[in-house]
């Protein structure tokens, strides 16, 4: 089965823009990881493990048992004594959780703490006609005009009619079609959506009629991202 990164779909889209030719089937995307270093954490809280994250794990009664541990492709991580568990999308204090619980069979009432290594920074795209572009880093609460804004607004040839790709599991992305215009002017401003990490928004060009090209299948349909027909 091929795998499609974000940027090789954002490549289908703007080929087919040029080519005029329907993008079919469904897709895979793998979201790059953007590392950083240490001290410099999301909130812990918030942040949900992903693949090729690294997480620092200690114990305080313990420490023969620290250990630095990556997140596999399959979403598990490798813990000493005990095997393997699942964090991928675990916010951190569940990760606490989770291994607590992998090592209550060794240890009596283990005091775990989890830290961050290096993570994947949550980002979104934005594709089409827009001034500038490209990928940015979610560092707030941000919604779809929102990053249009930071993305240097519409172009004149652009159509406010935009689309919005979000992945819904590991499995499944969404399409929604947000009428830029009606929010703009205070109508159906619950289509202006907050980001979530890996959203990808395009615009299109004001010459194309019908969107549905850049979209597999129906408009708010899910489709399924564990296949493709390229």
């Amino acid at each position: 089965m091929r795998s499609f990164r974000l940027a090789d779909l954002a490549l289908l889209i703007l080929s087919s823009q040029l080519l005029s030719l329907p993008i079919a089937g469904a897709f895979e995307l793998e979201a790059q990881s953007v590392p950083s270093g240490p001290g410099s954490h999301p909130q812990d809280a918030r942040y949900l493990v992903h693949d090729d994250d690294v997480l620092g794990i200690s114990f305080a009664l313990s420490p023969e048992l620290n250990q630095t541990v990556t997140v596999q492709p399959d979403g598990y991580i490798s813990l000493t004594s005990v095997g393997t568990v699942p964090v991928r999308g675990l916010s951190i204090p569940q990760v606490v959780a989770v291994v607590s619980a992998a090592y209550k069979g060794v240890l009596h009432n283990p005091i775990v703490d989890v830290s961050l290594a290096q993570y994947q920074h949550p980002f979104f795209v934005v594709l089409g006609q827009v001034l500038k572009p490209g990928q940015y880093n979610i560092r707030e609460d941000i919604t779809i005009s929102e990053a249009l804004a930071y993305a240097g607004g519409l172009m004149p040839t652009a159509k406010t009619q935009l689309l919005l790709y979000r992945r819904d599991n590991d499995r499944w992305v969404e399409v929604k079609k947000v009428n830029l215009k009606t929010v703009l002017n205070g109508k159906r401003v619950e289509e202006d959506l907050q980001l979530k990490p890996g959203d990808m928004i395009f615009v299109p060009e004001k010459f194309i009629t019908n969107v549905r090209k850049y979209i597999p299948y129906s408009i708010g349909a899910y489709l399924d991202a564990s296949k493709n027909s390229f």
